[in-house]
């Protein structure tokens, strides 16, 4: 005897690294086909933020750079294994990650949470610039011994 219990939907997010010379044609190709595979799973996007060319913290394929895409949806479970197939099958894809949402958390507090630690990463990233320029800018000024 066979249960027909529907399965639910669940709410994901999904971190994407694709390769930093894939052209804007290869990011919109590989997010319809991603839509399609979701909608054949009674699923879709919630939203797609590009976050742009980052640096790596660690090379992938000897490439120190990687454009980043964040991404919340609505999909069966059975949409993430066939996601994570197409997406190892993808040249233009160094690494991605799927994640289940807490369904006890709003979408709209989710983002907010995930914006806030983006701007403070931004923060940081932006004084560790600063204070990288100060030192050479220092090292410069600095008269030589001869």
């Amino acid at each position: 005897m066979e249960l027909n219990i529907p399965k639910p939907k669940r709410l994901y997010e999904t971190i994407i690294i694709m390769h930093p010379e894939s052209s804007e044609e290869d990011q919109k190709k590989l997010f319809k086909k991603n839509k399609e595979i979701l909608g054949s799973y009674e699923g879709d996007y919630n939203h797609v933020d590009t976050w742009g060319k980052r640096r790596l913290a660690n090379q992938i394929n000897k490439n120190r750079m990687g454009t980043y895409f964040h991404a919340t949806f609505e999909a069966k479970a059975e949409a993430i294994a066939e996601l994570e197939r197409t997406m190892k099958i993808n040249d233009k894809v160094l690494r991605f990650f799927h994640k289940k949402l807490d369904s006890r958390t709003s979408l709209s507090q989710h983002l907010e949470n995930y914006r806030d630690v983006i701007k403070k990463s931004v923060e940081k990233e932006r004084e560790k610039e600063a204070k990288i320029a100060k030192r050479n800018a220092a090292r410069q000024m600095k008269p030589s011994r001869d």
